[in-house]
């Protein structure tokens, strides 16, 4: 058995595919001439507003799934508190007191009634962990329904003590077949989760992983594939996009596959809302999956900006966006001669304006919606860089440098995993994922620090993330002009005095000169800075 940590891999997966538009609208909307105007509804509702505090109490296990080979460490729930004012999912009214210190709730996580961890937290705090042990609950198949709780009484007030719920599901799954592989997901590094996947073969590019695109008539030859990933210590993700809607075909896709060491996690719908899939068919498969498998997790893609988003979503532990912006014209396709609006008109990129921001806004998006949802402890998001062009709604590739400003781009706005789209793609990008790729040998020991201190900062379309652990930071910044640009380091307090110390682990035309960074033409660079 092996036992794999889901985090940022120094990999990416390059999958090759022949697009096609076949639907009649994709994302709901008309694209055709002869078509009407006819808005495509499914938005995501925005929150209603509220004129009191709000808690919204969340939990969630720090890992799934833990296996028995836990019982003997401590296991943990991490636990959510945040004060909103918005009526998103599972906020109540809260009474705080009126000056000084919010306090602590008391928090007590439950199952079948027994009591697993119980402490102190917070009011508005993030990812704080309340320890437990497994040694009082059996393996089983079956996920554990958990039931969280909290009690607040705000000093100074002579109120009764608030309660405040949440629920959950434990994974305890029992140890799988020998030989068996078991990704388990830490969802500490979650801050806006986690995976990456790439199709390369050379050990110096630090690809890691491959997605092979359906359909696999040759079912001889898919079997040699994975066999000669296993032998090479290469991983897999298993795409089902044209069959996971068919129970039978799932059913026997995944018990033909599950018991392999390669496999990583499976990939079920490609693009369901851009299709219009029947609103439950990702969870639907999600569930069957689980019950076939549970040792893995499962993940799809969205094109559409803003088309029932929580329907596709639900079915799936990591969600990626395909935001190709890239050599689009964002009002009007070139392929069906008609304009594009929020209403009408497909133009290759979902309510784009053809700017680098489309990314970020998707992935803020994104972010959102979870927190809105009640996900965001519990679903990881990644981000799906441009490698294609020349065809269709593209009028040309990415540069390399291109490339790694969407893919950083996603890294900064909370993507833990960077999958391409496609192989075979150029040389010029092939060189630009593996530097990436080879570069967050370093990276991650920031990215994926449950202890580091995130900073987002963006001046003149230079993006900067910037992850702190102890005396050290990286700085990720990547430029999003068509012309050279500085970021100054003392913008961000305490970084100047570390440029010194300076380590660049990433450099797609970036260079650090004292204290200021220098971009060139969509540069982007990594630097570690400190000792």
């Amino acid at each position: 058995m092996m036992a794999r940590l889901v985090q940022v891999a120094a990999a990416f997966a390059l999958a090759s595919l022949i697009e096609s538009a076949s639907a009649q609208t994709w994302c709901g909307k008309n694209y055709m001439a002869s078509q009407p105007v006819v808005p495509p509804g499914g938005q995501f509702p925005v929150p209603a507003s509220s004129s009191e505090p709000l808690l919204a109490l969340r939990c969630s296990p720090v890992i799934k799934p833990y296996l028995p080979e836990d019982a003997s460490a401590s296991a943990g729930f991490l636990i959510d508190t945040p004060i909103t004012f918005s009526r998103i999912q599972g906020a109540t009214p809260i009474e705080l007191p009126a000056h000084g210190a919010l306090g602590e709730l008391e928090v007590t996580v439950k199952v079948n009634g027994h009591t697993l961890a119980r402490g102190p937290v917070v009011v508005n705090a993030s990812k704080v962990e309340l320890p437990f042990s497994l040694r009082g609950l059996k393996p089983q198949s079956k996920p554990f329904d958990v039931e969280c709780s909290a009690t607040y009484s705000a000093h100074g007030t002579k109120n009764k003590p608030q309660t405040f719920t949440a629920k959950t599901a434990l994974s305890y799954l029992p140890d799988p077949p020998d030989g068996r592989s078991v990704t388990k997901m830490d969802l500490r590094f979650w801050r806006n989760p986690s995976l990456v996947r790439v199709v390369h073969t050379r050990p110096s590019s630090r690809f890691t992983v491959i997605h092979p695109i359906p359909t696999f008539d040759n079912l001889t030859a898919l079997s040699q594939v994975i066999k000669r990933m296993e032998e090479v210590g290469i991983y897999l993700m298993y795409d089902m996009r044209w069959t996971y809607q068919n129970s039978s075909a799932v059913t026997e896709e995944v018990n033909r596959v599950k018991n392999s060491p390669a496999l990583l996690l499976w990939y079920t719908a490609d693009e369901p809302d851009g299709t219009s899939d029947p609103l439950n068919s990702t969870t639907t498969t999600y569930d069957l999956i689980n019950s076939l498998d549970g040792y893995h997790p499962v993940s799809l893609v969205l094109n559409c900006e803003n088309y029932f988003w929580p329907e596709y979503t639900a079915g799936a532990d990591i969600v990626m966006q395909d935001t190709y912006m890239v050599g689009i014209n964002a009002t009007f396709s070139t392929v069906w001669n008609t304009t594009c609006t929020e209403d009408f008109g497909d133009c290759g990129c979902d309510n784009c304006k053809g700017e680098f921001e489309d990314i970020s806004t998707r992935m803020d998006e994104f972010a959102q919606r979870r927190f809105v949802e009640g996900w965001e402890l519990s679903k990881a998001v990644w981000t799906v860089p441009q490698g294609f062009g020349a065809d269709s709604y593209w009028s040309r590739e990415p540069t390399g440098k291109e490339f790694i400003v969407q893919s950083v781009l996603g890294i900064n706005h909370g993507a833990l995993g960077v999958v391409s789209w496609n192989a075979p793609t150029t040389a010029e990008i092939t060189s630009a994922a593996a530097s990436l790729s080879r570069s967050l040998t370093a990276m991650k020991d920031f990215i994926l620090n449950p202890h580091a201190t995130f900073e987002h900062v963006v001046a003149d379309r230079v993006d900067v993330g910037l992850w702190t652990v102890g005396g050290r930071t990286l700085v990720l910044a990547t430029n999003l002009n068509y012309a050279p640009a500085r970021f100054d380091l003392s913008h961000v307090r305490g970084l100047a005095l570390k440029a010194p110390a300076a380590r660049q682990v990433l450099d797609s035309g970036a260079k650090l000169h004292g204290h200021v960074l220098e971009l060139e033409s969509t540069g982007t660079g990594g630097f570690v800075l400190g000792s």
